[in-house]
């Protein structure tokens, strides 16, 4: 810890009393999920809160979205929380159930709300008597589960203007509670959707050689272009293309007219995502033309890796040191889930944790399952992480200036 500005210990305390109202917050988000796009009524939770401590924050141009100034003069950083929910169905027994038919908050964002939320309520009170130590953009972000996400959105409306460094969190139900993971440079993949759309005239299964064989074309495609791209990018990118549906035909006697193919792009590597669009198209061309169909691709890009900058990553790892205990604190992998707090990476320094969930000794339930819950004692320590790292980070920034 750097032992300048504003001291981090006066945190603890404050957090301490926000901790029962961060937890119904997080229980209220809960019951009441928005899928991406359409987070309203999280959206004006939030903004309702901050107000009432004061503050000034404002709804993003784009409809859902919040972001929030505390502290004057100085250097400034972000935190920033991602408030959507999932399309799927909460399968919990708990009295926070999702009361929306299915819409579920199974990726952890409630809690990411709630503890970004009451990191901005104890910084706004520990800034606001130091003045000119430094200021804090508090981001709560819509849409990070959609392509394209909320964070582009945002990074387009100048959320990053000024801002000299940004730090996120997300759960991890395979750390205990009381734990932070992290480390730096890369700690997500991209993530691209894909739809694959061939047309022929059809025709007799016994006459294949009188038309274009769509069932067959797609099998290639399934076979052939994940192959392909295997040997046309850097192995260290990581590619990695999977179909999870292949609609061809409805009739055993019947050569389609039609197909539909739908999978997801992921690589570790920011080479191989921006090579993607060009040779996507370039290998679809080789397999499908010379056998009589026309296609048709979809492409909707995600957001590439994350990758963490050391100097965040050091500034997270003092602090979580110094709220959880050093040897509650280690280093992470990259994970092949995809991310769009990457786009805040692209303007300014990012560091990324992931929070240990899980209450030891309970069964795993990952991320993205219907049953998925967390420990709530994680929020309150979610918190203290993350506004101790935006002092720490300030106080650093600070010390360069000087």
């Amino acid at each position: 810890m750097t032992g300048t500005g504003p001291d981090t210990h006066e945190l603890a305390g404050i957090v301490l009393a926000l901790e029962p109202e961060l937890v119904a917050l997080r229980r209220d988000l809960h019951a009441h999920p928005e899928p991406s796009w359409q987070e309203f009524r999280t959206t004006e939770v939030i903004r309702a809160r901050l107000a009432a401590a004061g503050l000034s924050p404002e709804v993003a141009k784009i409809g859902t979205g919040v972001m929030c100034d505390v502290g004057t003069g100085g250097p400034m950083v972000a935190i920033r929380a991602d408030i959507d929910a999932l399309r799927l169905t909460d399968t919990k027994d708990a009295p926070y159930r999702s009361t929306v038919e299915g819409v579920c908050h199974a990726c952890g964002h409630d809690l990411h709300a709630a503890a970004t939320l009451g990191a901005g309520l104890a910084l706004a009170q520990v800034l606001a008597a130091h003045d000119g130590a430094g200021r804090v953009r508090l981001i709560f972000q819509p849409a990070e589960e959609a392509i394209p996400s909320g964070a582009s959105a945002l990074v387009a409306e100048g959320v990053m203007d000024g801002v000299d460094a940004a730090f996120s969190l997300h759960v991890d139900p395979s750390h205990p509670v009381g734990t932070v993971a992290v480390s730096a440079g890369p700690i997500t993949s991209t993530a691209d959707q894909l739809e694959i759309r061939l047309k022929g005239p059809g025709g007799h299964t016994g006459r294949p050689h009188q038309t274009a064989d769509l069932a067959h074309i797609a099998g290639r495609i399934v076979v052939d272009l994940p192959a392909a791209l295997s040997r046309l990018t850097d192995p260290r990118d990581g590619v990695n293309l999977t179909f999870g549906s292949i609609q061809v035909g409805d009739a055993a006697n019947v050569v389609a007219t039609d197909a539909r193919l739908l999978a997801s792009l992921r690589t570790t590597g920011r080479g191989a995502w921006d090579l993607a669009p060009g040779l996507l198209r370039r290998v679809l061309a080789g397999i499908v033309e010379p056998l009589g169909a026309t296609w048709e691709l979809d492409h909707n890009r995600g957001a590439p890796p994350i990758v963490n900058d050391p100097w965040a990553v050091s500034v997270i790892e003092r602090v979580a040191g110094h709220v959880l205990g050093p040897d509650r604190v280690g280093p992470t992998v990259q994970s092949g889930g995809g991310e769009d707090f990457s786009w805040y990476g692209e303007h300014a320094p990012v560091g990324y944790l992931r929070l240990g969930v899980a209450t030891p000794g309970a069964p795993l339930v990952d991320i993205h399952a219907g049953s998925f819950d967390l420990d709530e004692r994680a929020i309150a320590l979610g918190a203290r992480v993350l506004a101790g790292t935006a002092l720490e980070a300030l106080a650093d920034l600070r010390a360069r200036i000087a």
